[in-house]
């Protein structure tokens, strides 16, 4: 029986530890976030079933996040090639920045906790929180 302290001596739980304080910096920083995805991407062969679980968690995280992005943007465009008014570009750039600050961050502090807990995430592949229990 392993003690709680061992937990993050595990293969790759500390690599997914990292990549969540990334994800987290990107709040700040956006290029960390790019950097967190290719360390857990390259991070995955070596990962126990744990740690693998919150690897690809943290991918799906990236690029859900990278997709919704590019999807506003286009919205964002159509936008102002209809003529519709500022307010409504501006509404959509800051409710979308907002949501999906909530919505990573979110998704990193189910995962940071479930981490130090030495549990896998049981729906790693979710649109939100990994199943969201605690």
């Amino acid at each position: 029986m392993k003690s709680g302290s061992e937990h993050s001596t595990e293969p790759g739980r500390t690599l997914a530890a990292v990549v969540y304080l990334l994800y987290i910096g990107s709040a700040m920083a956006v290029v960390t976030a790019p950097l967190g995805a290719l360390l857990a991407w390259f991070g995955m062969r070596r990962a126990d079933a744990v740690a693998r679980s919150h690897l690809l968690f943290q991918l799906r995280t990236f690029w859900l996040g990278a997709l919704a992005a590019v999807g506003a943007l286009l919205g964002w465009q159509l936008l102002g090639l209809v003529g519709a008014p500022a307010w409504m570009s501006w509404s959509l750039g800051y409710g979308f920045f907002l949501l999906a600050l909530v919505w990573m961050l979110g998704r990193c502090g189910v995962g940071v906790r479930r981490l130090m807990s030495g549990c896998a995430l049981e729906a790693p592949r979710s649109l939100l929180f990994g199943s969201g229990r605690i």
